[in-house]
């Protein structure tokens, strides 16, 4: 059992236990960035007569408004976009200032710009719907009815999504919340379809001369496009325990360190992502699936031969370590699955710290093997011999000894944050998922 001394006593740090508190993390900042802008453009447009005139409201700069912020809250999750700002975010070279290349690592928070854009959107669909009622209610003609009740079943149907994506019901409701976003979010992109047709003739405009028709183009294609990519794949299943399964599959071209891919056991069920641990020694991919819930207690109990492989391999957190000259790795349990494909591809020299019950029991000696091989020094904590450990500690240890300049930890939400915000206040890089919607 391995000792733990250092101390993590932040002292006169303290400023940087508030700045760097999860409840101030980049997400929540880009969410705030939002919503702040749009609160600029509102009030900018208030002086200036942009929503209201000549006694009626002018609904197209409102359209406008909703239809950008929906566009950005959309397009920000789109799998190519995603690779496409983590590939961007990743060619700052390590000989550039630490703070420089700390702040890129954080690209992974974009989904406040989906989060933000997303209720934003909502909002302004709202003042839009307002608008609508309020000219009709002073004797205008337009917009027609069809356009009224078709802007407020959208509200209604977009205010549900955005309540289902809170923090504490998605949570708790965490397979009504997918349901609700994939069947929901269709219903709403045909309303909106039909919106934009219903508007345009009531102003007697040109559908295709309408910029909001060239981006319901985009969008439609940016939710359509990992649906064209859907496949029926082949599946190994390697079940040291029943508490894991190693799954190998060999299809198409290998992943590349740092991705993910998404499974299902039918075309339209539960997706869950795992990370791909690819080889550099041979075709193929696995995926570390422990017992975490009800979707992967069922994929261990009766191991498939065949899933449902959905959208393309996209980047993960971890994609952000070559950032750094050198990088401590955290992980507990299957958390080694996103950490092993880096271990393996040697291309940033690191050191592992891995807690998990039992490790060679629970993931077979081949694993546990391949990762001591493939490493510095790692240290395996057994939890079941040794209790849990203190893992803010032992990585702030790693890191001194070793010379690392961040860390990455692939655990739960709770520890993931803990270790991620002991270690910013110690001014240190730190990386961890942060399960946005």
């Amino acid at each position: 059992m391995t000792t733990q001394t250092t101390n993590l006593d932040t002292g006169g740090l303290n400023w940087r236990r508030v700045t760097r508190h999860p409840a101030l993390m980049e997400y929540r900042r880009l969410v705030m960035l939002v919503a702040l802008v749009n609160l600029a453009v509102f009030v900018i447009g208030l002086r200036d007569g942009t929503w209201f005139a000549d006694s009626a409201f002018t609904l197209g700069p409102i359209s406008d408004m909703a239809l950008i912020n929906l566009s950005l809250g959309i397009l920000i999750r789109q799998q190519r976009v995603v690779n496409a700002l983590f590939w961007l975010a990743t060619r700052i070279p390590t000989s550039w200032p630490l703070w420089i290349r700390w702040g890129a690592g954080k690209v992974f928070h974009f989904g406040g710009l989906h989060s933000g854009g997303t209720v934003t959107g909502t909002i302004w669909f709202g003042f839009l719907l307002f608008a609508i009622i309020w000219n009709r209610a002073n004797g205008g003609a337009l917009p027609s009815d069809l356009t009224l009740a078709l802007s407020a079943t959208m509200v209604v149907l977009m205010t549900l999504m955005v309540i289902s994506a809170l923090g504490p019901i998605r949570a708790r409701f965490h397979n009504a919340f997918e349901k609700t976003h994939r069947f929901v979010g269709w219903t709403v992109l045909g309303l909106f379809w039909a919106q934009t047709i219903s508007i345009t003739s009531d102003m007697g405009g040109m559908l295709l001369h309408s910029p909001a028709f060239w981006m319901l183009c985009l969008i439609t294609l940016s939710i359509l496009s990992p649906w064209l990519t859907l496949k029926r794949v082949d599946v190994r299943i390697e079940k040291p325990s029943n508490h894991a399964i190693i799954a190998h599959f060999d299809y198409g071209d290998t992943p590349f360190p740092g991705s993910s891919n998404a499974i299902s056991h039918t075309p339209f069920g539960e997706y869950h992502s795992f990370a791909n641990i690819p080889a550099p020694d041979r075709s193929g991919y696995r995926l570390a699936i422990s017992r975490a819930g009800d979707w992967t207690g069922r994929f261990i109990d009766n191991p498939p031969d065949k899933v449902w492989v959905k959208g393309i391999t996209t980047s993960g957190v971890a994609r952000i370590e070559v950032l750094f000259k050198k990088v401590v790795y955290v992980g507990t349990g299957s958390g080694i699955g996103p950490i092993l494909p880096h271990l393996l591809a040697k291309e940033v020299p690191n050191r592992l710290i891995w807690s998990t019950r039992s490790p060679r029991k629970t993931y077979g000696d081949t694993l546990v093997d391949e990762i001591e091989a493939n490493t510095e020094q790692p240290l395996i904590w057994d939890t079941d011999e040794d209790g849990k450990p203190n893992l803010s500690a032992l990585a702030l240890q790693a890191a001194r000894d070793s010379g690392a300049e961040a860390v990455i930890v692939i655990s739960n939400q709770k520890l993931t944050r803990k270790v991620v915000h002991d270690l910013e206040s110690l001014g240190i890089p730190a990386y961890g998922a942060i399960w946005d919607s």
